[in-house]
Order: structure tokens, then C-alpha cells, then sequence
């Protein structure tokens, strides 16, 4: 018997499935390209003098210039707005994930879904309908402009999201091991804490950091409720922007300053965001 006839034959595709690779391939990068090109022209502009970002021909070609960087962090004073972001997003965020993890893990065993419905229905209200109440509230209490108004307000934000991700993934860890853990001696709470929690890892991680990037981009509370000490990055953003004219260098150099670090958080996490939103999906 030839080799020719003892050796499988190589399967072809079929042009059909060719021409569908192909599709897939350029529909993939279209949709790439659609999400990176304004963030290029984004860092691109920001390099680049005012006339040189209205002016076509200085699209790729043009002298880099670090002069807009230099009115962020120098005349714009950049640096301790940045601090304030920080500290109302990890604030905002701990006390969402204190509140909201337990809160979500009695949701789950006890089977109470139409709560999670209820939190999630805070999302859609808008919150320029909460300002005004909560505007006078706290000026009362004699806390707008400062930090804790703020992380107040951004836990609106954050606890509904931390409970409906948190919630899904309790509810995929089966019971019988907390039932175990209590037939060792443990308690319910000892069971949470020694078995439950070691377990909800990646959804804590996936919950800490999106609660962290929707309070990091959060313009509206801030705008209303801070001042000029206590004001975030999207709401010092609108320095760059007057009646007459707008610095688009400035801007697009700020703009750079407030996305990348929630852009390289994304990427160092994209393992864990995907895993625990993943596992949270799956029962059993």
C-alpha cells in the first residue's frame, strides 16, 4: 500500500469557510479600530500645539511637545486633584464592598433576587434627580465640599454593582460547604469568612475594580457637591473649556491623565474581571 494512501489527507477548507474567516478577521479589526482610533488621536493631540490639532495635514506630522502636560500638572495643578479622585474612589469603593458583600451573600442564600432587581434599579434612576435633595441635606449636615459627601454619594454607584456582581457569584459556591464547615465546629459567620470569602476572590477583585472605574469617571456628584478642594479629575477637566475658546491641548493632555490609569488598571485586571464575571455566571 502507497505512503500516499496510509497518510490521512489533509483537509481542505472550503471557500466558503475561507471567505467567512476572512469576514470575521476584517470585521474584528474594524470594531479594534473603531474603540483605539480616538484614543491615538487622543494621545496624538495631546502632543501637539492648538493650531497643529485643527490642522489636518499635522495629523501624523508634527514636532511632539510636552507643553500641555505642563499646563496639567503645573498651572492646572493636576497633582492634588489627582489624590482626590483616589480618595473618593478607593473610599467609595471599601465601604460598597464592606456593605455590599455580605449583603449580597444573604441575597444569595436566601434567595431573595427581587432585592438585587430593587439595587439595580438605582442605576436608571438619574442621578441629576437626586442632587438637588441631597444638595440640601448635606449642605444642613455641613459636609458638601468635603471628602465624605462625596464617597457617600459614589456608593449610589458602586453598592448596586458590587451586590448584583457579588450576588451571582455566591450563589455559584454550593452550600455543602459551609455545611461542612458548620458540622466542623464553625459558624455561620466563621463558614462566610474561612470558606466563603477565600472562595469569592475573583468576584471581589472584579467588584473592587469596576466599582473603582465608575467612581473614578463619575462627573455629575462631584461637579454639584465638591469645591476647589475636594473637586475630581472629570470635574477639573472643564477648566479647559471657557465662552470664548477652548484649550484642545490641555484638554486632550488631561483627558490622557484621567484614562490611562483606569486603561493599565483594566489591563493588569482584564484576568481577573473576566474569571469572576465568568465564574458568577455559572451554577454548580
Amino acid at each position: 500500500m502507497s505512503a500516499s494512501a496510509t497518510t490521512p489527507s489533509r483537509r481542505r477548507r472550503r471557500p466558503s469557510q475561507i471567505v467567512g474567516g476572512w469576514a470575521r478577521a476584517i470585521g474584528i479589526l474594524l470594531v479594534v479600530l473603531a474603540f483605539i482610533a480616538p484614543l491615538i488621536w487622543m494621545l496624538l493631540a495631546s502632543l501637539k500645539t492648538n493650531l497643529e490639532i485643527i490642522d489636518p495635514s499635522k495629523t501624523f506630522s508634527f514636532t511632539p511637545t510636552l507643553k500641555n502636560f505642563e499646563t496639567v500638572f503645573g498651572t492646572q495643578a493636576f497633582g492634588p486633584i489627582i489624590g482626590n479622585s483616589i480618595i473618593v474612589g478607593v473610599g467609595s469603593t471599601l465601604v460598597a464592598l464592606l456593605i455590599g458583600v455580605p449583603a449580597a451573600y444573604g441575597i444569595a442564600r436566601y434567595r431573595v433576587k427581587s432585592t438585587t432587581a430593587f439595587l439595580l434599579m438605582a442605576r436608571i434612576i438619574p442621578g441629576v434627580s437626586l442632587l438637588i435633595p441631597w444638595y440640601f441635606l448635606f449642605s444642613q449636615l455641613q459636609l458638601v465640599g468635603t471628602y465624605t459627601v462625596l464617597i457617600l454619594t459614589h456608593i449610589f454607584v458602586t453598592m448596586p454593582l458590587v451586590v448584583a456582581i457579588m450576588s451571582s457569584f455566591f450563589e455559584g459556591i454550593p452550600e455543602e460547604l459551609e455545611e461542612a464547615a458548620q458540622i466542623d465546629g464553625s459558624s455561620r459567620i466563621g463558614a462566610f469568612i474561612r470558606v466563603v470569602l477565600p472562595l469569592s476572590v475573583p468576584g471581589i477583585a472584579t467588584a473592587t475594580i469596576l466599582s473603582f472605574i465608575f467612581s473614578w469617571n463619575n462627573f455629575l456628584f462631584a461637579l454639584v457637591l465638591s469645591n476647589q478642594y475636594t473637586r475630581t479629575l472629570p470635574v477639573a477637566i472643564v477648566n479647559f473649556t471657557s465662552y470664548a475658546a477652548v484649550d484642545w491641548g490641555g484638554l486632550m493632555a488631561a483627558a490622557v491623565v484621567i484614562t490611562v490609569p483606569v486603561m493599565i488598571i483594566a489591563l493588569l485586571a482584564q484576568r481577573y474581571v473576566v474569571s469572576g464575571l465568568t465564574a458568577g455566571a455559572t451554577k454548580g
